[in-house]
C-alpha cells in the first residue's frame, strides 16, 4: 500500500468518523466504503472497520453519556441479545466474494439512511416514549449483532431508526445508546476472530489517529446539534458507489 493511499484513506476515515460520531455511530459502514473504494482486500476490511469502530464509539459513548444523553434501560436488552451473536458473527468468515456482496448491500442501506432527512425521521417517530419490550429487544439485538460481527459494521445504522420510529427513546438519548451498542458489538465481533488482527495493516495507527480526531470533533458537533444534512447526503453517494462496486465485483 503506497503512502498516497494511506494518507488518502486517513482523510476519508477522518471525515467518516466526524460524520458518524455526530449522531452516536462508530462509522463502520463508512470505513468499509472507504476501504472498498481504495481496493483494500476483504480479509482486511472487517477487522480494520471493527478496530476503528471501537476507537470512535468509545469517544462518542463517553461524550454523550457525560452530556446526559444515554439510557441503560434502552441499551441493556438490545446488548444482551447482540453481544453473543456479534461474537458468533465474528467467528464466521465468509468467502471473499460472498462477504463483498453482503457488505455491498449493507452499504446501500446505510446510504439510504444517510440520505434520509433526520428531521423527517424525527417527524415520523412516535412522540410518546414507551418502555422497551425486553423479549423483542433481545431478539432484534441478536439479529443486528450477528450482522455486525459478520460484516464489521457496528449496528447503530440499523438500531437507531428502529428505536426512534417505535418510540422507545428520544433522538439524542438514542445517540448515546447507539454509541454504546456499537462499542460492545465491535468488541465482541473482534473478540470472535482475534486471529483476523494479523490482517490489519501497520497503517492502522495512522488511520486510528484520524478516527480518534474525527470522533472527538463529531461527538462535540452532535452534542451541539451541528451535524449537517448536506454532508450526510454527499457521503451517502460515496456509500452507494462503494456498495455497487462491491456487489458488481
Amino acid at each position: 500500500m503506497t503512502t498516497t493511499v494511506i494518507i488518502s484513506l486517513a482523510f476519508a476515515i477522518l471525515l467518516m468518523a466526524t460524520l458518524y460520531s455526530s449522531v452516536g455511530h462508530g462509522g463502520g459502514s463508512g470505513y468499509l466504503a472507504s476501504l472498498a473504494l481504495f481496493g483494500v482486500g476483504a480479509a482486511t476490511m472487517k477487522p480494520t472497520a471493527l478496530t476503528l469502530n471501537i476507537l470512535v464509539a468509545t469517544i462518542a459513548t463517553v461524550q454523550f453519556y457525560r452530556a446526559g444523553f444515554f439510557s441503560w434501560r434502552v441499551l441493556l436488552p438490545f446488548a444482551a441479545g447482540s453481544v453473543p451473536f456479534a461474537f458468533l458473527g465474528g467467528v464466521l468468515t465468509l468467502p471473499s466474494t460472498v462477504y463483498q456482496k453482503v457488505v455491498g448491500a449493507v452499504l446501500l442501506f446505510a446510504a439510504y439512511r444517510l440520505w434520509m432527512s433526520f428531521a423527517k425521521l424525527q417527524a415520523q417517530a412516535k412522540t410518546e416514549i414507551r418502555p422497551v419490550p425486553i423479549p423483542l429487544a433481545v431478539l432484534l439485538g441478536a439479529a443486528i449483532g450477528f450482522l455486525s460481527g459478520l460484516t464489521g459494521v457496528g449496528g447503530g445504522i440499523f438500531l437507531s431508526p428502529l428505536v426512534l420510529l417505535l418510540g422507545w427513546a428520544e433522538t439524542r438519548q438514542m445517540s448515546g445508546v447507539a454509541a454504546a451498542f456499537i462499542l460492545v458489538n465491535s468488541i465482541a465481533g473482534l473478540a470472535g476472530h482475534l486471529a483476523s488482527l494479523r490482517d490489519v495493516p501497520s497503517s492502522i495507527y495512522v488511520w486510528g489517529a484520524a478516527a480518534v480526531v474525527g470522533g472527538l470533533i463529531g461527538s462535540e458537533l452532535g452534542r451541539r446539534r451541528l451535524a449537517t444534512l448536506t454532508l450526510r447526503r454527499v457521503l451517502s453517494v460515496v456509500l452507494v458507489i462503494a456498495g455497487v462496486k462491491l456487489i458488481l465485483i
